[in-house]
C-alpha cells in the first residue's frame, strides 16, 4: 500500500546469524509425480495457464531437496523461466494489504541466512503495461520461514511471536534491483504457514524510491499441501487450517492470477517465477486484489483475532502473528492480516 512518506531504502550492515541451522545436504523422498504447475503463468502475461511442465534439460529427481539454499547445487544451469518472451498483453498486477510484518530489508540475493527448508529460487520479471521491461526497478520481498515465524525485532512483535531467534534475525527479507531485462532472483527456502493465512510471499516494486505496487503471490494448493504433509521441518506442525480456497486476504476467483509458476530442478530445489506488471506511472488508477471471504478463525471466526492467533496445540514458539502487537506496520501500511 502507498505510503504516506518515503521509506529509506538505503542498504544496512546486518550481523548474520553466528549458527547456520541445519547445513546439511539431506534429502526426502516424496511421492513421485508430475509438479503441479500454478496458475496465472508467466508464459501467457493475460492471466491464463501456460503447463511449464519440467524444463528441457531439467531431470525432475522425484524428491524435494533440504538443508536450505546450501543445497542448492546446480543453481547455475537452472533454466530461464521466461524464455518464451513477455507477449503482447500484460495484465496489472493488483495490490494487496502489507501487513503488519514488513520490517528493515536488506540488499542480497540470498535472503535465507542459513536457515534450514526446501530450496527455492525465485526468478522475477517487471514489465509495463506495454510489455517492456523496467529496469532499475527495486523489488523488496519478505515472508515467512518454515516455523511460520517472521523475523526483526523492528516487525510487530506478534510476527515474530517473541521468538528471540527471529527477533534477532533477518532471514527471507531482501532486495535487489533489475537489470536491463525487468529481472532479479532471490535464493530462498519455501515458506510455512501460520493460523489464517494461505502461504504467500509479500512484494513491493519501487521505481524511483517511489511504491508502484505492494501485493503478495501465492503457491498452488496441492503443491503446499504436498510440501507441508510429506518434507522434513515443514511437517512438523500437522496440516494447514487456510488453503487458498478460504484465505482471509485473497478471493478464491482471484487468487490463480497470483500463483507462482514452479517446477523441481535437478538438486531438489524448486524454481518458483512470476512476472509483475506496473503501472506506466503514479497517476494511473491502481487495481486492488479482491479480498477473501475468511475461514477457519478468519475474519468473525472463533476468538476474534482475525485468524492470526496460533495453531492448535499450545506450542508457543511455533505459532503465528495476533495483530500488530501496538507496533504497526510502516507508516501508511496496513495494520491487520500479515
Amino acid at each position: 500500500m502507498k505510503s504516506d512518506s518515503p521509506q529509506d531504502l538505503s542498504p544496512k550492515v546486518i550481523t548474520r546469524r553466528s549458527i547456520l541451522r541445519g547445513i546439511g545436504l539431506s534429502l526426502a523422498a516424496v511421492p513421485v509425480a508430475k509438479l503441479l504447475v500454478a496458475c496465472g503463468s508467466d508464459g501467457d502475461m493475460a492471466g491464463g495457464n501456460t503447463d511449464a511442465g519440467t524444463d528441457a534439460g531439467v531431470v525432475d529427481p522425484g524428491f524435494w531437496a533440504t538443508g536450505g539454499t546450501a543445497a542448492m547445487t546446480a543453481a547455475a544451469s537452472y533454466p530461464n523461466p521466461f524464455s518464451a518472451g513477455t507477449g503482447t498483453a500484460c495484465t496489472l498486477t493488483c495490490e494487496s494489504i502489507l501487513g503488519p510484518c514488513y520490517a528493515q530489508t536488506v540488499e542480497r540475493k540470498d535472503i535465507s541466512e542459513g536457515h534450514d527448508g526446501l530450496p527455492v529460487r525465485l526468478a522475477f520479471r517487471i514489465l509495463r503495461e506495454d510489455c517492456t521491461p523496467v529496469e532499475g526497478a527495486t523489488l523488496d520481498v519478505w515472508h515467512a520461514g518454515p516455523e511460520g515465524l517472521y523475523s526483526g525485532d523492528d516487525a510487530a512483535d506478534s510476527c515474530t511471536f517473541g521468538d528471540a531467534e527471529a527477533r534477532s534475525a533477518r532471514w527471507f527479507r531482501g532486495v535487489q534491483t533489475t537489470d536491463a531485462d525487468g529481472r532479479v532472483d532471490f535464493d530462498t527456502c519455501f515458506p510455512g504457514w501460520y493460523s489464517g493465512r494461505t502461504i504467500h510471499i509479500h512484494f513491493t516494486v519501487r521505481l524511483n524510491g517511489q511504491e508502484y505496487v505492494t501485493s503478495q503471490l501465492f503457491f498452488d494448493d496441492a503443491l503446499n499441501d504436498d510440501i507441508i504433509n510429506t518434507q522434513p521441518l515443514y511437517d512438523e506442525r500437522g496440516a494447514r487450517d487456510t488453503t487458498n480456497s478460504n484465505d482471509t486476504v485473497v478471493s478464491a476467483d482471484s487468487v490463480g492470477d497470483y500463483l507462482f509458476t514452479t517446477q523441481r530442478m535437478a538438486d531438489g530445489a524448486m524454481l518458483a517465477s512470476k512476472t509483475l506488471i506496473i503501472r506506466s506511472a503514479l497517476t494511473q488508477e491502481q487495481c486492488s486484489i479482491p479480498g477473501g471471504s475468511g475461514g477457519p478463525g478468519g475474519p468473525g471466526g472463533p476468538g476474534g483475532d482475525g485468524g492470526m492467533g496460533p495453531p492448535p496445540g499450545g506450542d508457543g514458539g511455533m505459532g503465528p502473528p495476533r495483530g500488530d502487537g501496538g507496533m504497526g506496520p510502516p507508516p501508511g501500511g496496513d495494520a491487520g492480516t500479515p
